[in-house]
């Protein structure tokens, strides 16, 4: 089932393998992807699926240094050149809109920019600026009623913004200890209004995010990737996890959106999510849904077979081989990872990994 198509409404893919979104902070100059970028995702373009990188709705969700946005004409010309060649190769590609939130140093936002979260508590851990080296996170401000409508709105208009840019869809990064996880996660959500409190209020943000991105570009053209019991970031577990997830999803199906992507972070050493939940959320969804998290050719093809999932999600086999696809159709050895590269600008370890052949 690995190599066999998937077609669904308004998407159609010719095997069911999806290239994971990965951090790889290439967009050198103001956040603006490049023709490097374009040479990385045409190579990788035999994937079913390409979901890129986090992408910043908002200069407020550059937190990382290098990484892309989608808030600007020139971001979107810079996608098309993404976009062009992905679909020279007939790929299909979504594009992962990501707003760090409290996941940030200030020195690695534009001018103008500031650090957000739903509360003023800052993420444990420290993380990389080009400028000063290693540096605690940046204190967050605490988003107030407007800050928040205004980044939802945020969201729709970078949503419309990867249609013109040739997307043929966008995914809800609501994983990883970012914006919208840091809503649902009542470890770091500790508000005591209409968004925070409650399941209902925890989730309130990621569901007025996925309705307005609905509301712009169409259901069909919408995915999220959740991650219920990852640690990353400041995250972690916490008692009614289950039923948040359970409810979240329930709503997602109830709006029509394309696809679920259930990330599970235990290959890296994080809790694993249960296989009860992930049933549970899987007959919630009834939509594409997309498993992600350590798999192999083999586990791929089982949990397909099985029917837990619609497709499967690969990261860093991804990230030493542009033709993976090819790899696990014949069975061949997979070039090393080279982990010093995964996050340094220019081609090495980027877009010199050798095809089979070359």
């Amino acid at each position: 089932m690995l190599f066999t198509t998937l077609t669904a409404p308004s998407l159609q893919l010719r095997n069911r393998i999806v290239m994971a979104p990965m951090t790889r902070n290439r967009a050198v100059e103001a956040n603006t992807p490049n023709a490097l970028m374009a040479q990385y995702y045409g190579q990788r373009a035999s994937a079913g699926l390409i979901v890129t990188e986090g992408v910043s709705p908002s200069p407020n969700g550059l937190g990382y240094a290098r990484i892309p946005g989608l808030f600007n004409e020139a971001h979107v010309q810079g996608w098309k050149l993404v976009t062009d060649a992905v679909h020279a190769k007939g790929g299909k590609i979504f594009v992962q809109l990501m707003h760090t939130g409290r996941v940030a140093h200030v020195a690695n936002l534009p001018a103008g920019a500031e650090v957000l979260g739903p509360t003023a508590e800052v993420c444990p851990g420290d993380m990389y600026t080009d400028s000063q080296g290693m540096q605690p996170h940046s204190a967050p401000r605490a988003m107030t009623a407007d800050d928040i409508a205004h980044a939802v709105a945020e969201y729709a208009r970078s949503a419309q913004l990867a249609i013109e840019a040739g997307f043929d869809g966008v995914e809800l990064h609501a994983a990883n200890g970012y914006l919208i996880e840091q809503f649902l996660n009542a470890n770091v959500n500790h508000r005591a209004d209409a968004h925070g409190g409650s399941i209902e209020g925890r989730n309130r943000f990621a569901l007025e995010v996925a309705r307005a991105t609905v509301a712009a570009i169409g259901a069909d053209r919408v995915g999220i990737r959740l991650s219920p019991c990852g640690v990353f970031n400041g995250m972690g577990a916490y008692p009614d996890v289950d039923a948040q997830y359970l409810a979240l999803t329930e709503e997602l199906a109830q709006l029509g959106i394309r696809y679920v992507h259930l990330l599970d972070h235990s290959a890296l050493g994080a809790p694993p999510v249960p296989a009860a939940l992930k049933l549970r959320l899987r007959e919630a969804f009834q939509g594409v849904f997309i498993l992600a998290g350590g798999f192999d050719r083999a586990s791929a093809q089982s949990a397909l077979e099985a029917g837990h999932a619609d497709l499967i999600a690969f990261a860093r086999p991804f990230i030493a081989n542009p033709d993976l696809v090819q790899r696990m159709q014949s069975h061949a050895a997979l070039n090393p990872v080279d982990m010093a590269t995964f996050y340094t600008p220019g081609p090495k370890g980027y877009t010199d990994y050798p095809a089979l052949g070359a």
